[in-house]
């Protein structure tokens, strides 16, 4: 019985389909004021959910009936492709508004997907000082953090008083959204330092703005590069950092969420070198331009590929010889494929600190090297003592020959392993050497380079110990 009320009570408290009750709102024939107010209760995120599904002409019908701070809220919710799509189907004027209420950075971002000629006609339409935000931001590479900027800030002079400051807040928090932290500026717009929002509201009305200044606040330029600038803005724990010009000057604000989607975004980057591509991959993204990007890394993975394979063919006698060692071959080369790749993954994450004396860099060679040898003594014992009782009990030879081979493979996993280690490190160190990002000496470079050094240890071991030493040829 109370089984069956707990199963009546999750029905009854089912969350209710939003999606279908959206969608007949906007499909509805009721007035433009009624079905703007009906929508007003709904999250913008489910509303966005919504909007993907609709055809084009709803969209448009959805456009006219929302004001331009409703759709602004929305676009929050779309990544800018689809923003950008979205934008592009609205007419001039109401998409200028819709981009008047958008975060600069955002706007930015979103105006870069649609038509140019139709993004000019936005930008000419916009109010003068949005446009010339939007050009300031639009003017910086996207590799440089003052892409990724906002001017959404507080910003006060330093000859005012503590009454004066409150006032001028007040003034601009209409417009702005960071009212935590003002930042202080003179009277040339350089940047003076931070005035906390708890500091400001407990100091005395006539006490002068310079005496709460922390000057000593974290800042950065814009024309520095991103991934640069993350490793930097990682030490600390403000939610909003200036952003300056070479002159000092104050041009906007990098907010925690700013920070977080660019190391999301290298992050992604580093992902796509990973795996052998030269940028990272879009689901919507045409079958031609996904080619594109792997073919490059493809074709020299492919040269590299045809040197193994022409490596092993100088052993074919070896093989001829002792077809059994055949099957112990991807042994080898897995376990050095993946201590090599490990020690990729934990080279690029060091080089990430800039700060990395000469010393501390041979040191990280020695230590991978020490731990791909202890690895690989573990491991080539364990394939030793296996690998020998399984030819024994299970190929029917002799225990001589079952532990000679077996001894051949443990000595090359070991020397395979120590080997890859050291050229896992020692790639990606070469790399940043010479300014290449180390991210390019990827997971399929580092595997087919140490292909090469397995497949040479392996059977070279098989020839010197099988054949010349012990004569099972």
């Amino acid at each position: 019985m109370e089984n069956k009320n707990i199963q009546e009570l999750n029905e009854t408290t089912v969350r209710p389909d939003y999606n279908a009750e959206i969608t007949a709102i906007i499909q509805s024939n009721d007035s433009p004021k009624i079905m703007l107010k009906r929508l007003e209760d709904y999250h913008g995120n489910d509303i966005a959910e919504v909007i993907r599904e609709l055809t084009v002409q709803e969209r448009k019908k959805f456009y006219r009936v929302c004001s331009p701070d409703m759709l602004a809220e929305i676009f929050e919710y779309f990544d800018e492709k689809d923003a950008g799509i979205y934008l592009n189907e609205m007419d001039v004027r109401k998409a200028a508004a819709v981009v008047s209420k958008l975060d600069t950075d955002t706007a930015v971002d979103i105006l870069s997907e649609i038509d140019k000629e139709k993004r000019s006609l936005i930008i000419d339409t916009v109010d003068p000082d949005i446009q010339k935000e939007i050009k300031l931001i639009a003017s910086f590479d996207e590799d440089e953090i003052g892409s990724r900027m906002t001017t959404d800030c507080i910003v006060i002079h330093e000859n005012l008083t503590v009454k004066e400051a409150m006032s001028e807040l007040a003034e601009q928090a209409n417009e702005n959204d960071n009212i935590s932290t003002m930042f202080v500026v003179d009277d040339n717009n350089e940047f003076g330092g931070a005035i906390d929002l708890k500091d400001l509201i407990t100091a005395r009305g006539g006490k002068p703005v310079s005496d709460l200044i922390a000057t000593s606040f974290p800042y950065v330029y814009a024309s520095e590069q991103t991934s640069d600038c993350i490793e930097k803005l990682k030490d600390y724990s403000e939610s909003i950092i200036p952003v300056l010009d070479d002159s000092n000057k104050l041009l906007g604000v990098i907010t925690s969420q700013n920070i977080i989607e660019a190391v999301d975004d290298e992050m992604g980057e580093d992902y796509a070198k990973l795996a052998g591509l030269t940028a990272e991959e879009d689901l919507n993204e045409s079958l031609g331009h996904s080619m594109k990007k792997r073919l490059p890394w493809l074709l020299t993975l492919l040269g590299l590929g045809l040197l193994v394979s022409t490596v092993v063919g100088t052993f074919e006698k070896v093989v001829a010889q002792l077809t059994l060692i055949m099957a112990f071959q991807s042994l080898i080369l897995d376990m050095a494929g993946n201590v090599g790749t490990q020690s990729l993954a934990v080279t690029i994450r060091v080089l990430t600190d800039e700060t990395l004396t000469l010393r501390q860099k041979m040191h990280l060679v020695v230590k991978e090297t020490r731990i791909g040898f202890f690895n690989g003594a573990l491991l080539g014992t364990a394939s030793f003592v296996l690998v020998g009782l399984f030819i024994c009990f299970f190929k029917g030879r002799d225990i001589l020959f079952s532990f000679a081979v077996s001894g051949c493979i443990g000595l090359s996993l070991i020397i395979a392993m120590v080997i890859s280690s050291a050229v896992g490190t020692l790639i990606p160190l070469f790399f940043k050497k010479i300014g290449v990002d180390p991210a390019v000496a990827s997971g399929p470079l580092i595997t087919t380079v140490n292909d090469l050094v397995a497949v040479v240890t392996y059977y070279g071991m098989s020839w010197i110990l099988l054949i010349n030493v012990f004569h099972f040829a």
